[in-house]
C-alpha cells in the first residue's frame, strides 16, 4: 500500500447525510454509506481542507454552517494562519484552513489539500505500522505528529497524539465505540491499525 485512494464515511441516517454533504460541497471528498455502529464522543479523527487564503475558509466553513453543521471553534486568525473547525450533522470533525493571513483575492472554494489526521494513542507506534504497510514518511516530529507522502493520492494522511488533536478541534477528548471512517488503500487488503482504524482494499482508479 502506498495511498489512499478513498474516504468512506459511516452514518446513522444516510439519505440526511447525503443531503448535507451534497449541499455544502464537501460531498467532492468523501463517499458515504450508513452504518448503526454505536459511537459516542470525540471519534478520535478530523479531516481537514487546506485552502490558499481567508476568503476561503469563510465561504466552505459558511456553506457547511448553512447545510447544517455547527461552528466548534470560529473561523479565525492565528499564529499560524486563519482557521476555524466545525463539526457535520453526522458528527464528522471538519477543519479548513489557511497558512494565509490575509486575502489576495475573492474567494474561489478551491481546496489545496485533503487532509485525514489520525489520532494516536502512540504516534511512534502507529508510525511504524503504517511504514510497514508502505506508507513513506514526509515529517516526522518525533511521537507528536507524522504527515506521510500522498504521492497522487487525492488524501494524504497525517498521524498527531488523541488528546492534542481532540484539543486543536476544540472538542473533549472522551469517546468510545465505531470511530464511523473505513479508508480505501491502494494494493492492499482489510486491515486494522493499531488505534482501531479500519482499511478496505479500494481500486486504484478510486477517488475521494
Amino acid at each position: 500500500m502506498n495511498a489512499i485512494a478513498s474516504v468512506t464515511l459511516e452514518v446513522a441516517d444516510l439519505p440526511a447525510a447525503d443531503r448535507f454533504y451534497t449541499a455544502s460541497g464537501l460531498g467532492a471528498h468523501v463517499r458515504l454509506r450508513a452504518s448503526d455502529a454505536p459511537s459516542t464522543g470525540f471519534r478520535g479523527f478530523t479531516l481537514s481542507l487546506t485552502v490558499s487564503q481567508p476568503a476561503d475558509v469563510r465561504q466552505i466553513t459558511e456553506a457547511a454552517v448553512a447545510a447544517g453543521a455547527t461552528v466548534l471553534k470560529p473561523a479565525t486568525k492565528s499564529f499560524w494562519g486563519y482557521g476555524g473547525v466545525f463539526r457535520a450533522p453526522d458528527g464528522t470533525i471538519w477543519k479548513v484552513a489557511t497558512s494565509a493571513k490575509k486575502d489576495t483575492g475573492p474567494a474561489t472554494g478551491h481546496v489545496d489539500q485533503f487532509v485525514l489526521l489520525l489520532g494516536a494513542t502512540d504516534v511512534a507506534e502507529t508510525k511504524a505500522f503504517y511504514v510497514a504497510h508502505g506508507l513513506t514518511v514526509g515529517k516526522s516530529f518525533g511521537r507528536k505528529y507524522v504527515e506521510f507522502t500522498a504521492g497522487d493520492s487525492p488524501v494524504k494522511l497525517a498521524l498527531y497524539g488523541r488528546r492534542a488533536l481532540a484539543k486543536d478541534a476544540g472538542v473533549p477528548v472522551d469517546g468510545d465505540g465505531s470511530h464511523r471512517i473505513v479508508l480505501g488503500g491502494v494494493d492492499t487488503g482489510a486491515f486494522t491499525d493499531p488505534d482501531g482504524f479500519a482499511w478496505e482494499a479500494a481500486p486504484v482508479s478510486a477517488t475521494a
